[in-house]
């Protein structure tokens, strides 16, 4: 059985490659920015120049288990997505793997997909016309200031994109205010797989994925920072604690493929 986490108590730490450090990291840093205003820049800038290339990389780089992951991550939340009158944000969209997934787990879902990189939305509103299903509606939207009133939706999930976020805590804080009382909130992340099977995936994720990445896509950088922000994301004992400070209830954390990626879940109160 895989372990889960319920609770952590004490100072969230975050592990560097110097050793660890006390002072919880704040959000994305790509290399050379120096404030949450410039990381946010970069992030997008970053998404928009890889989005042509960005379906076919996740799933080569993944060997296509990446789609396993969505889909388990849907079936988790089933009893929410097939009540009536329904409606779920999926956070930082990207091309809509996520919310596609969601869709086939709840056909009358309202389902909205938000990112703040128009180019990707452009390619989640193409793929959404082949799908044949309820459309999704696509919003281009920043996560740490949602054009949303409080309490509007039962779900919100965000896939492969909280770590780019400039500022976890204060979209942790944005996404509380928007769920209503009693929703739900999933966080599904890369992680840092342990022991042995571990050092091997950093092998990979860090030589190999780097240098195919930037062959395919033509675009230098952005598969280093990949690797990159993994390593920067909080631990799952620290990312439990922002949670629960933030104010979600019922946290926990599951990881998927001996911790290659890995759900995180919290309710509102």
């Amino acid at each position: 059985m895989e372990p889960r986490w319920q609770k952590f108590e004490g100072t969230p730490v975050t592990e560097t490659a110097s050793g660890v450090s006390h002072e919880p990291v704040r959000g994305a840093s790509p290399k050379g920015t120096t404030s949450p205003e410039s990381a946010s820049r970069a992030v997008r800038e970053m998404f928009t120049s890889i989005a042509p290339s960005y379906d076919l990389l996740n799933h080569l780089l993944s060997a296509n288990v990446d789609k396993m992951w969505w889909r388990r991550t849907a079936r988790a939340f089933r009893h929410v997505l097939r009540r009536a009158d329904v409606h779920v944000l999926d956070l930082c969209c990207g091309t809509g793997d996520m919310a596609f997934a969601l869709r086939k787990q709840g056909s009358a879902a309202k389902i909205t997909g938000a990112d703040f990189s128009h180019a990707m939305l452009t390619r989640a509103s193409a793929k959404t016309k082949t799908t044949g299903k309820t459309p999704v509606t696509w919003i281009e939207a920043d996560a740490l200031q949602l054009p949303f009133p409080e309490n509007s939706f039962d779900l919100i999930t965000s896939a492969f994109g909280f770590r780019n976020l400039a500022d976890y805590d204060v979209g942790l804080q944005e996404i509380l205010r928007v769920l209503k009382p009693g929703a739900e909130f999933a966080i599904l992340e890369c992680g840092k797989p342990k022991g042995l099977f571990g050092k091997f995936y950093d092998l990979y994720f860090e030589g190999v994925v780097p240098r195919v990445g930037t062959l395919i896509s033509g675009v230098k950088g952005a598969y280093a920072y990949l690797p990159a922000s993994v390593e920067r994301f909080p631990a799952p004992p620290e990312m439990v604690t922002r949670m629960q400070k933030a104010g979600f209830k019922e946290v926990s954390w599951t990881p998927y493929t001996y911790g290659i990626a890995g759900l995180f879940r919290g309710s509102k109160p």
